[in-house]
């Protein structure tokens, strides 16, 4: 069992940055891969990053974020950089033990609780 816990969301302004948090428990999260996906109001669940023996991204946040990992800390995090209000979103981190077709949301057995990211222009 895995249980991850989110942090690090809160109200930035265009071009600032973030750095989301996903601290997980249980033994086997650093063999497990890790995912990052967002939800806007209105919108369905989208993939945003995941780390697994590579670092994927969606287009849309390329050269903007960065995900990162210390297993020592069983911690993931997501680095936002240059934000824009359309990356306003809740926003998810998933863990499973598979290591393919990461952007797909049914590939990940934990999910956290959400942390709420607000971009204001």
């Amino acid at each position: 069992q895995v249980q991850l816990v989110e942090s690090g969301g809160g109200l930035v302004q265009v071009g600032g940055s973030l750095r989301l948090s996903c601290a997980a428990s249980g033994r086997t999260f650093s063999s497990y891969a890790v995912g990052w996906f967002r939800q806007a109001p209105g919108k369905e669940r989208e993939f945003v990053a995941a780390i697994s023996w590579s670092t994927y991204y969606t287009d849309s946040v390329k050269g903007r974020f960065t995900i990162s990992r210390d297993n020592a800390k069983n911690t993931v995090y997501l680095q936002m950089n240059n934000l824009k209000p359309e990356d306003t979103a809740v926003y998810y981190c998933a863990a499973g033990p598979g290591h393919a077709f990461l952007s797909n949301s049914r590939r990940y057995d934990y999910w956290g609780q959400g942390t709420q990211v607000t971009v204001s222009s």
